[in-house]
């Protein structure tokens, strides 16, 4: 193994922090970009809002992963945060792509986050990167976010767009709140139940994170999901399974809607994503499968 110099984002949350641990385990030297005046030596300044980076201390670099942006599920989407969502996510990767671009030495890889939201409702149709946009609101801000990067790869980085499924955790993300309430004997499918859910378990999504940055044939978009993506119904019935417990609540698709507006959509919304790449690739999955993926969380 040879140790890099790494430059991350978003790495205070569920998936940067793991990935920063997963590097630094295997002695690699991790930079993270944080909004304020950096307090350690492994801290860079950076300002989505100003657009401002920090771009000197990422020299030496060979890969910067880019992972900031407002939770997708974290807040009711009304039209204040929809536009928070946008907008995190497109200024912030304008403003890493460009400090990219402008180094005199270059990272190898750009690798960029992205979502299976690019999508939207593929009902029971599987797809892969191959497939076009849908419509909606999430798909309109994968569309943006993805071109927001076109200063790195205009440059000649390698640039991997990370479209990411449901992380499978106990520790955040839509799943993490799943947990506590499936425990306690109140889970239930969602809605019909028979929308379909890309999933990946979080060890999962970090060696594949890790994956991209090593291996030099990708770039452009590459889906981080399990090889078989399942029913809301069937995660139920797995959840079910591997914690004990009954799942005999559902939740009807009005209160989904009341409770969360517009995100209920996407909620209710089928996506029946392929990682047709990453396996093209040799990627190996440790928790291909539902039930590996909730007891490894």
């Amino acid at each position: 193994m040879v140790a890099m110099r790494i430059a991350v984002t978003g790495s205070t949350g569920l998936i940067g922090s793991a990935l920063v641990r997963s590097l630094r385990a295997d002695g690699h030297k991790v930079l993270r970009l944080v909004r304020r005046t950096p307090r350690t030596a492994d801290e860079v300044e950076w300002d989505p809002v100003r657009q401002y980076v920090d771009a000197h201390a990422l020299n030496g670099c060979e890969a910067v992963v880019h992972l900031a942006g407002a939770g997708i599920g974290d807040h009711r989407w009304t039209e204040a945060y929809k536009k928070e969502i946008r907008d995190s996510r497109l200024l912030g990767t304008a403003a890493i792509a460009e400090a990219v671009a402008s180094l005199g030495e270059q990272p190898r890889v750009f690798v960029s986050g992205s979502a299976v939201g690019y999508y939207g409702d593929t009902g029971d149709r599987a797809v892969d990167e191959n497939a076009p946009p849908g419509d909606g609101f999430l798909p309109s801000v994968c569309v943006e976010w993805e071109e927001a990067a076109a200063a790195a790869e205009e440059a000649g980085v390698r640039t991997v767009f990370a479209r990411t499924g449901l992380v499978v955790s106990r520790k955040g993300g839509a799943w993490g709140r799943l947990f506590p309430i499936f425990q306690a004997g109140l889970g239930g499918r969602l809605g019909s139940g028979r929308q379909y859910w890309s999933f990946i378990a979080l060890h999962d999504h970090v060696a594949a994170l890790r994956h991209l940055i090593d291996t030099e044939s990708l770039e452009g978009p590459v889906n981080l999901t399990a090889p078989e993506p399942v029913t809301n119904r069937e995660a139920t019935a797995a959840m079910g399974r591997v914690l004990h417990r009954p799942t005999p609540f559902p939740v009807p698709a009005t209160a989904l809607r009341l409770a969360l507006g517009d995100l209920a959509e996407d909620v209710l919304g089928s996506q029946r994503v392929v990682p047709e790449r990453l396996l093209e690739s040799g990627f190996a999955f440790a928790f291909p499968t539902i039930d590996e993926s909730i007891q490894a969380a």
